[in-house]
């Protein structure tokens, strides 16, 4: 569907980039392939000095460079084809021509996720810049609380005063807790005057406080009365119509969205399968209520930051160019809660600032969790290419063969394919006959046989279920693209403290593992149905917590050869020098041009660096670990929603952008090791030079402790230093100590 005055969006080739990053990879990886040689080399060699690296020590450094060296070959993908680009949504058609869209909100765990904002992100999906009418607001409550439910209704009652008023004023910021935050009292008073702004803008604010009022006195009055647990409960659906009645509202004159509260079955005897569980029994669910053609998919702390966002990813999916194979488009992540400093590196800005544009450039980024608007269809069916466009394989199909897949709901079989939506009687939920089939939908056992979570819908076999779904889509043909525009469309609450940083990661990246070693592994399953530079990326990110193999053993290594007086690196005065300082050199300013080119400052490159080590030696590690053992079912898969609830001193240590190592012992141990064992290798290493003069051979190692050293200064500083309640414990430290002389005793046994 193309207007006549032009396109609705335009892919611009990122050239200079391009330029810049292929030269890049053809001069390092001229680079590796001569340490490579050196390195081979060495297994060759008849020299027998005592004060050689050992055959084990100089075999394990080899495949740590190998590995490293992989890892950069598979990243280089993303850097292959960066393009970015431009919509037009003044172009699209008149808003009765638009496509309805259903909206999945998912919320767990009201203690970890304040109820009210999970309240202000439905509300502000509700008043998405959309014709209201073709709009429907799903929220999945995975905890069954009473105390959700109610907050549902009460946002319901608020936004009929909130609707009208971002309406009829133009308001952009359409969160309310952001707008009244903002105080932006000018902003869109349009043909109304200044007062009359500002007087209903008080109303609204009153009616605002008064809804978190009531939500808060519920949570008191209700707290731990629960007839049953997150875990256990019956399913719940509600076509939400607020506490106070429509003849009473005299604010409820404009059309609304709709509004559905969705609790789906839970037994402990049944895996409820996380998040793409909870979006399928939704996928379900809607499908009988609305069966809207494109879906938002929003975490419950990531709100609408601007109301255009629907009409943007309508100029891709509506463009008859793209819109056959196109499954998704994706909007960055962005946090309204980042400091300036973001000492945590929790802006993602690897991924959105430089991998999605890559993978932009060739069969389009991954499905990133929230933020997204995904087709329908995407999820039942691949797309099959009929000379050079794309169609939906619905031939086939008896209705048995249906009912394997999706199950034995009728009333879901009828409107699978269905373009149009279910009458106004389904969506309002008049039919008693329908509620009964969306408890059906709803319940725990109605995947029993059928294919969900393996051949439709999300998919299951990793925590990680964007990442998985997207391989998947991607696998069978279907395309994806990354729209980034001026203004950011969604902000969340990013982690501001290393406590959830390191669990939140330890789960992504146990998950990205579970793919990597089974049989859904990117380089093999996805090399046979995807181009080979879209599998690649994929396969860098399941094979990324690897890192933790190589950078352990650079951080071990080296050092306790150091101690010893062990060479492993050539010498200063050896031109071989060059090339390793050259690979290290080539790296890092290849890392600090990205950052720059981003727009980001000198500080985040070193934070990234930092947090990099961090991650490598704790969460990828453990990462790894979990899901080997899960692979080999000596455990299950675990998901822990992340806490949305903010620590005021943690808070304040961050904004101050000083770590805060309250944490567990796991976590905090390795990298203490780690740090106190460079320390020990540093200053052993520099008595050595001073002493015997080995200054020549031991540079490079006494360099890269120093290097650890430099990137590890929090970690010293809240060993030594601080005494503050984000320091590291004494305890711990001991506990390290011991372990590093440990580590040191018996890496000189086994490397001399």
């Amino acid at each position: 569907m193309e207007h006549s005055s032009g396109p609705l969006n335009l892919c611009h080739v990122l050239t200079k980039s391009i330029i810049i990053n292929r030269t890049h990879m053809l001069v390092h990886a001229t680079a590796l392939s001569a340490l490579i040689y050196y390195r081979a080399s060495f297994f060759f060699s008849e020299s027998k000095s005592r004060d050689r690296a050992t055959t084990l020590a100089c075999l394990t450094m080899f495949l740590a460079e190998l590995g490293l060296s992989f890892l950069w070959l598979l990243s280089q993908a993303f850097r292959w084809r960066p393009v970015r680009r431009t919509a037009f949504p003044k172009r699209l058609p008149e808003d009765k021509e638009l496509p309805p869209i259903d909206v999945f909100v998912c919320t767990a765990d009201p203690d970890k996720e304040p109820t009210v904002d999970v309240m202000n992100t439905v509300v502000s999906a509700m008043a998405l810049d959309y014709p209201p009418e073709k709009l429907h607001v799903y929220l999945s409550d995975d905890g069954g609380s009473t105390l959700t439910l109610h907050g549902t209704r009460e946002a319901y009652d608020f936004a009929r005063w909130w609707l009208p008023f971002c309406k009829r004023y133009g308001i952009k910021t359409r969160c309310p807790k952001a707008f009244f935050k903002e105080e932006e009292d000018g902003e869109g008073i349009g043909m109304s005057s200044e007062n009359e702004f500002g007087s209903e803008k008080k109303i609204v604010k009153e009616k605002y406080e008064l809804f978190k009022e009531r939500v808060n006195e519920y949570r008191k009055r209700h707290r731990g009365d629960s007839s049953h647990t997150g875990r256990d409960h019956p399913p719940t659906i509600e076509v939400v119509r607020g506490n106070v009645p429509d003849e009473v509202m005299q604010a409820h004159r404009d059309p609304m969205p709709k509004l559905i509260y969705v609790s789906r079955e839970k037994r402990p005897s049944h895996h409820h399968h996380f998040k793409a569980g909870a979006l399928n029994v939704l996928l379900r669910l809607s499908g009988v209520m609305s069966n809207s053609p494109y879906i938002l998919v929003l975490d419950c702390d990531m709100y609408c930051n601007d109301p255009s966002s629907a009409r943007q990813a309508m100029c891709f999916h509506l463009d008859p160019r793209l819109s056959p194979s196109l499954m998704l488009v994706q909007f960055p992540q962005m946090f309204h809660n980042i400091s300036e400093n973001d000492i945590y590196d929790s802006k993602l800005r690897p991924y959105f600032w430089t991998g999605w544009y890559g993978m932009d450039g060739l069969k389009g980024p991954v499905l990133s969790g929230t933020c997204f608007y995904i087709k329908r269809e995407s999820l039942y069916r691949k797309p099959v290419q009929e000379g050079n466009s794309f169609s939906v394989d619905l031939t086939g199909f008896d209705l048995m063969d249906l009912k394997k897949l999706f199950g034995h709901s009728n009333e879901f079989i009828k409107y699978l394919w269905q373009k149009e939506k279910p009458s106004k009687n389904t969506i309002a939920g008049d039919s008693a006959a329908l509620m009964k089939e969306t408890q059906v939908l709803t319940s725990c056992g109605y995947e029993n046989g059928t294919k969900w979570g393996q051949e439709v819908g999300f998919m299951y076999n990793s925590v990680v279920e964007d990442y998985f779904t997207s391989f998947t889509l991607h696998c069978k043909g279907w395309t994806s693209v990354f729209y980034t525009p001026s203004k950011p469309q969604f902000l969340g609450t990013a982690t501001t403290n290393l406590n959830d940083m390191l669990i939140q990661g330890m789960r992504w990246y146990s998950g990205l593992s579970q793919v990597g070693i089974s049989r859904f592994c990117p380089l093999i399953y996805g090399s046979l149905r995807m181009p080979i530079l879209q599998s690649m990326c994929y396969a860098e990110l399941s094979l990324l917590p690897l890192h933790c193999l190589p950078i352990c053993c650079f951080a071990t290594i080296p050092q306790i050869c150091l101690v010893n007086g062990i060479s492993i690196y050539p010498e200063v005065s050896s031109s071989y020098i060059m090339l390793f300082a050259f690979i290290f050199l080539s790296s890092l300013c290849k890392h600090l041009y990205e950052v720059v080119a981003s727009g980001h400052s000198v500080q985040t490159f070193w934070n990234e660096q930092r947090i990099w080590m961090i991650k490598s030696t704790t969460c990828y590690v453990y990462g790894t670990i979990d899901a080997i053992m899960t692979q080999i079912g000596m455990r299950t898969a675990s998901f822990l929603p992340t806490n949305k609830v903010d620590d005021d001193e943690q808070s304040k240590r961050y904004e101050m952008g000083i770590f805060d190592f309250q944490t567990s012992i796991m976590f905090l141990s390795p990298m203490v090791t780690l740090v106190i064992l460079n320390m020990a290798s540093f200053f052993g290493g520099v008595a050595r030079v001073l002493t015997l003069g080995d200054f020549d051979k031991l540079f490079m190692q006494i360099a890269l402790s120093l290097f650890v050293l430099v990137m590890s200064y929090p970690v010293i500083e809240a060993m030594v230093l601080r005494t503050d309640k984000g320091r590291i414990p004494r305890s711990v430290t001991i506990l390290s100590a011991f372990l590093s002389l440990v580590l040191l005793l018996l890496g000189s046994s086994f490397l001399m």
